[in-house]
């Protein structure tokens, strides 16, 4: 899968330079083997063999915390700083897990993520790239699943994504990053 991978990316990345396009890689969802699947894409070791595999700027990542902060491995504010130059895009998301492997999505500010150390390198990564003059220096964010709260409940939406619950995720995080933002001097 791996090989498959980076045969695709040499093939696809030189033509989304040439037209300016950023290609982003959404990590594994789960981070283990799902029905016998195996997975490529759930820690900081395969992130690096991903970008690695054509190294250049329209080779990036989708920075999906809920997804990385499943893998019990994984130190999710510590991924996005390794590779805040190669996110195109943030899921923000929260899981908590349990010992035996297992997770569930939690609160946006709840879970085993700590949503404001990774706020906050990515609020850092947007400053380093507004001054370096890149014009594309903000780092789209939104906030992924969400509990059903009041009017969602009963409604018919997809798991993961009713409207009060993700509203209200979106509510925590665009105040944890109003905070920072003031605290530290960084763009929004």
């Amino acid at each position: 899968l791996r090989e498959n991978l980076a045969r695709f990316l040499r093939e696809v990345i030189p033509t989304a330079e040439e037209v300016g396009i950023r290609m982003c890689i959404h990590p594994d969802d789960p981070p283990r083997p799902l029905m016998g699947l195996p997975r490529i894409v759930s820690n900081a070791d395969d992130i690096a063999f991903v970008l690695g595999a054509v190294d250049a700027p329209a080779n990036g990542l989708t920075l999906c915390s809920g997804s990385l902060g499943a893998n019990p491995v994984n130190d999710v504010p510590a991924i996005a700083k390794r590779y805040a130059d190669r996110i195109w895009f943030a899921h923000l998301r929260n899981v908590a897990k349990d010992p035996d492997g297992s997770f569930m999505e939690a609160d946006h500010l709840g879970g085993d993520t700590d949503m404001v150390a990774l706020v906050t390198v990515l609020l850092e990564e947007q400053k380093r790239r507004q001054d370096a003059g890149d014009r594309n220096w903000r780092i789209p964010m939104r906030p992924d699943h969400g509990h059903e709260l009041l009017d969602d409940v009963g409604k018919p939406t997809h798991p993961g994504y009713p409207a009060i619950g993700r509203l209200r995720g979106l509510a925590e995080l665009r105040g944890v990053m109003q905070a920072v933002s003031s605290l530290r001097d960084l763009p929004l």
